[in-house]
């Protein structure tokens, strides 16, 4: 009998091997379809974020028809003014800053909102304009006892940033814009768009990665790290980042690209800094100069060389040093 047993043993640990390697190799056959990479990096990212001395929070707006989230400094220095960071429309608080949230903290009690339909901010409300958007960040920083701060806004971001400025008023204490379309006219926002030879929401909102390659070529002008990833993991970023609240993102960019231009734009009264790559093919360097011109004297143009419009990715150091300088003279 205990010969038998023995003899069966082999036979239960082969059949249990065979079975575990039939398992695994059907769950590679679907890991492609399973964003655990993107998860990681996300995951890594957040600790990344609190080691940095920031953590997570959510603000309820509207009688909880709008919730903002944010990352901000979890021990607050008095000594240490305050910075608002605001992305741009490719991804959220986290993606858009990981390479200078490190630098910036150090000098700053940093707050980063996502924007409404990015990362965990979310609203109700079907307004989708930049003033919107604007709006909810404000109120969602004086619930959280910010009132008094410099904004950094890249891109899409500048919009809102812009629109910070003018509803904060005196609140607000200086101004750093980065590559963004704001002030420009109709007549460039549509030049730009044809020399650009694509529809943007298929580049804004792409749903195949060779969509997600063009959308990067055109961002970067330095070496493009975005070669080496495999197309799988791009396809897995665009279903997290870009499939969810697919919809209201698109109203977003529809709003601002197809919508007139404000020809009533005001003059922000708070001191700007104005900072562009100067190979930026998104929004071209002559955007800078207009915008630059509208603000008047109390507005500064500093020009990165060799860098494209994705500054954060091909000039964090740069842009770190400019901001510090502009803000607090070191």
């Amino acid at each position: 009998m205990a010969s038998s047993r023995l003899l069966h043993l082999p036979s239960f640990y082969l059949s249990t091997t065979i079975h575990m390697l039939k398992n695994l190799l059907s769950r590679l056959r679907t890991l492609h379809r399973t964003p655990f990479l993107v998860i990681l990096v996300d995951i890594f990212l957040s600790l990344y974020f609190w080691s940095c001395g920031l953590s997570p929070c959510t603000v309820d707006l509207d009688d909880g028809q709008t919730t903002v989230h944010f990352w901000g400094s979890t021990h607050r220095r008095s000594k240490k003014p305050y910075l608002v960071l605001i992305h741009g429309y490719g991804g959220n608080s986290k993606c858009q800053f990981w390479a200078q949230v490190g630098c910036l903290s150090q000098s700053f009690n940093v707050f980063i909102p996502d924007l409404l339909f990015f990362g965990k901010s979310h609203t109700l409300s079907p307004q989708r304009s930049d003033v919107f958007q604007a709006t909810c960040i404000v109120e969602g920083l004086k619930k959280l006892g910010v009132d008094k701060y410099s904004i950094y806004a890249i891109s899409y971001g500048g919009f809102v940033g812009y629109r910070m400025a003018e509803i904060g008023g005196d609140g607000v204490e200086k101004v750093v814009i980065v590559s963004t379309g704001i002030g420009c006219t109709d007549e460039q926002k549509f030049e730009q768009l044809r020399k650009i030879g694509r529809n943007p929401l298929e580049l804004l909102l792409p749903e195949k990665p060779q969509d997600l390659r063009v959308l990067v070529n055109l961002s970067i002008y330095k070496f493009n790290p975005f070669k080496l990833v495999p197309s799988f993991f791009l396809q897995q970023f665009i279903d997290v980042m870009c499939n969810n609240y697919r919809k209201e993102k698109s109203e977003l960019a529809e709003y601002l690209l197809f919508g007139k231009a404000d020809s009533n734009l005001p003059v922000l009264t708070q001191e700007t800094l104005i900072i562009w790559g100067d190979q930026d093919k998104v929004f071209p360097l002559s955007f800078a100069h207009h915008l630059q011109k509208h603000l008047g004297p109390k507005s500064k143009l500093e020009i990165i060389k060799d860098t494209g419009h994705a500054a954060t990715i091909e000039s964090p150091g740069a842009l770190n040093n400019f901001i510090r300088a502009f803000i607090i003279g070191k």
